[in-house]
């Protein structure tokens, strides 16, 4: 296990608020052993004006998953911020959810770098997403 202690989802899903994952409907569905899960609904929240889903929303979704995932495996007195972030955008989704599935790539004391991949509720991969996220002190 990568995580510096057991998460569950309910714990996860009870963070405030007050930004953007919860805003999009981001919710947490899974963690393994060496991965996370998260899904955010396709609909007039995360849709850009052809009726398709945004692809920065994708972006937020990735980077949501990957920012969480490190400040799981780090410890309290660090936080890990997004550092910098791609992603590859492979085909539209019109509606039903997107699933985001993030493993690390990489997981040092002052970096670390993610791969996030996002199905549609098909289980087509509809993006693909790196993210690389710096460890600092946590002020």
């Amino acid at each position: 296990m990568i995580w510096k202690r057991e998460y569950t989802i309910e714990e996860l899903n009870g963070r405030p608020k007050g930004h953007i994952g919860a805003l999009l409907g981001i919710e947490f569905t899974s963690v393994e052993m060496d991965s996370l899960s998260a899904r955010m609904p396709v609909d007039e929240r995360t849709y850009q004006p052809y009726g398709i889903l945004h692809g920065g929303a994708s972006v937020v979704l990735a980077e949501t998953l990957g920012s969480v995932a490190s400040n799981m495996v780090i410890e309290e007195k660090y936080i890990g911020v997004g550092l910098e972030v791609n992603a590859n955008h492979l085909r539209p989704v019109r509606s039903g959810f997107v699933t985001g599935i993030c493993k690390p790539i990489h997981i040092g004391g002052k970096t670390h770098v993610w791969d996030i991949r996002l199905y549609d509720d098909r289980g087509k991969m509809s993006c693909v997403s790196r993210l690389t996220v710096a460890i600092i002190l946590r002020t």
